[in-house]
């Protein structure tokens, strides 16, 4: 899986989940829960991966949608 954005901003990443999910994208949200770990401070980012064949679908899904600043470096 690859990262394709990064974030501690849980609207956006309600957002995120909603775009791929309507496009057929799977997703995965790392770090959702770390929470719990660090007091609900929301200091450690949560992390959207899709696969690797979806990596290119996902980013152009999420720039049509003005996110393209959000969006993580590529992988070389």
């Amino acid at each position: 899986m690859i990262e394709v954005l990064r974030t501690n901003d849980i609207v956006l990443i309600s957002l995120v989940e909603t775009l791929l999910d309507e496009r057929g994208i799977g997703f995965f949200v790392a770090d959702q829960f770390t929470s719990a770990i660090e007091g609900s401070l929301g200091i450690l980012p949560r992390r959207v991966l899709v696969a690797m064949d979806d990596a290119a679908a996902a980013r152009r899904v999420l720039r049509e949608a003005g996110l393209e600043h959000e969006l993580s470096p590529s992988a070389p």
